[in-house]
């Protein structure tokens, strides 16, 4: 595979994708619509270009990771676009967390042009992109995910061959949809316990060993509890990945309607100014609600 590798999107988890494939070795050329987050990439190595297409230009393999369908679409077929720029057999990776309808016109275009796509959204949020154990949910041709398992390899722990083109999309949107609504849930159980004057602490700890107990619970209830809201997974994505969920599976005849709730509540989130924090403040709209707690117990 040759070493030149095209990484479309440098925040926060494309910076920590981009940094290890440069620490693979691979020669690695970047590309964000803040062309400021380049050059400080390029500062440290590497080689930052100001466009989509100047940066894909001689790889074998382009890396997106973006925010939403938009960001995607302005990337790979938009003015100065990365599609267009391709060599032809090269390999495209969408890591963005988007839609199955674009994934799937996407798929179309990269045909079009000999390109082979795999989407491949992942799961983990900053600290795992920044140690490189991500797993990628991988959707396309089983021989194309085997070339491009070097660079996985160089930013995660885990390739998931799910079958063909979109399949990774859908499960990573199963996987967000289950996790934004646990982040929901948890922060009305959280407002609870604070309202009623239960030992927080004494609360969490049953929690996080008891049935309910879960991976999202567990780093929830330290963000939350400390409300310092450094991020890991962006208020804002989350809000718009249950959104695409939502779409997704009523394709499929299947009402999420615990999603449309969570997603209210991280809409107001948004509406109060705090859609650029970590997701777990969310919190932060129902500790405003109602009135002080009362310490009953």
């Amino acid at each position: 595979m040759a070493d030149k590798i095209a990484v479309l999107g440098l925040g926060v988890m494309g910076h920590g994708m981009a940094h290890n494939l440069r620490q693979a070795g691979f020669d690695v050329v970047v590309w964000n619509r803040t062309m400021q987050k380049s050059l400080t990439f390029a500062q440290r190595g590497g080689t930052a270009a100001h466009t989509p297409a100047e940066a894909v230009r001689g790889a074998h393999v382009v890396i997106s990771m973006l925010a939403d369908d938009t960001a995607s679409r302005i990337a790979w077929l938009g003015e100065n676009g990365a599609i267009a720029a391709m060599d032809k057999n090269a390999i495209a990776i969408e890591s963005s967390t988007i839609s199955p309808e674009w994934i799937a016109e996407l798929h179309t275009s990269a045909q079009q042009k000999d390109i082979r796509l795999i989407d491949a959204p992942v799961t983990g949020s900053r600290l795992q992109a920044e140690s490189g154990q991500l797993t990628f949910l991988a959707g396309g041709d089983e021989a194309t995910i085997r070339e491009a398992q070097p660079v996985f390899e160089a930013m995660g722990k885990r390739v998931l061959s799910l079958g063909v083109v979109g399949s990774g999309t859908q499960l990573k949107l199963i996987n967000n949809f289950l996790c934004g609504v646990q982040v929901a849930s948890f922060a009305e159980a959280l407002t609870w316990i604070e309202r009623n004057g239960l030992d927080r602490s004494a609360a969490l700890e049953f929690l996080k060993t008891a049935a309910p107990g879960s991976g999202i619970l567990t780093g929830m209830s330290e963000r939350m509890t400390e409300r310092t809201y450094e991020v890991n997974f962006v208020l804002d994505l989350m809000r718009k990945d249950l959104s695409y969920a939502q779409t997704a599976a009523a394709a499929f005849g299947v009402t999420l309607s615990s999603a449309k709730n969570a997603e209210e509540l991280f809409m107001q989130a948004q509406a109060d100014g705090l859609g650029e924090k970590d997701m777990s403040a969310v919190i932060e709209v129902l500790r405003a609600r109602g009135e002080a707690p009362c310490n009953v117990y």
